[in-house]
């Protein structure tokens, strides 16, 4: 059984289990979260197709941490005109173990 979640603006595929990473939630460490989101979900070879999301279906996730991503580096020059900026970034992520999917 799997489901494909829209969740931060961006899709995940998860599974009873999975551990996946999105952008920072504002939910406690430890807490539970219920994720309506559904795009689409697969039970027992049988699929089930939101318009866009599914109704009634949802998935439970338990908040395991909240993280940092690797840092990038932006660096901007212009050649000549003694232009130079070094900016780099985090990202702020929360990790998220998915519980149970309802259908």
């Amino acid at each position: 059984m799997y489901a494909i979640i829209d969740i931060g603006g961006r899709q995940e595929k998860i599974e009873k289990g999975s551990v996946f990473k999105t952008n920072r939630l504002s939910i406690k460490e430890g807490a539970n979260t219920k994720l309506s989101n559904v795009l689409l979900a697969m039970k027992n070879k049988e699929y089930f197709i939101g318009k866009p999301y599914i109704k009634g279906a949802s998935v439970e996730c338990e908040v395991v941490s909240h993280d940092r991503a690797k840092k990038v580096t932006v660096f901007k020059f212009k050649r000549r005109k003694s232009y130079r900026r070094k900016i780099g970034h985090r990202q702020d992520l929360t990790v998220l173990k998915v519980k149970n999917i309802h259908v």
